[in-house]
């Protein structure tokens, strides 16, 4: 097996855990889960607009590429950036990336014991 099929292999197994949460969201009457992992090409959306100093706007994209529904689809689309950085209470939003990432060290945690 090559070194780009146990990449791939690796990543299929972390995914293959399946979605994690869900959090509770009883400002939106709604419960979202998310996968254990981004690509790296989701992750640099995020990372270009966080060294552009949109940091709001990073905050809302990886709410949109992370949140999904409890069947795996995604919870919002990238039409929804706008109306998620106009009308979304910033606090709810702040609650549920940083429930996503708090979950996120603890399963990474989990797996290297």
């Amino acid at each position: 097996m090559s070194i780009i099929d146990k990449v791939e292999s690796h990543f299929q197994e972390v995914l293959g855990k399946g979605l994690q949460g869900p959090i509770e969201v009883p400002e939106w009457d709604t419960k979202l889960w998310w996968k254990p992992t981004t690509t790296l090409a989701e992750e640099s959306v995020i990372m270009e607009l966080t060294q552009k100093n949109k940091t709001t706007e990073a905050l809302v994209m990886s709410l949109i590429i992370r949140a999904k529904n409890e069947d795996g689809t995604a919870a919002f689309d990238k039409a929804d950036k706008i109306k998620l950085m106009r009308v979304a209470d910033p606090q709810v939003v702040l609650r549920v990336i940083g429930e996503m990432n708090s979950q996120k060290d603890e399963w990474e945690d989990a797996l290297k014991n």
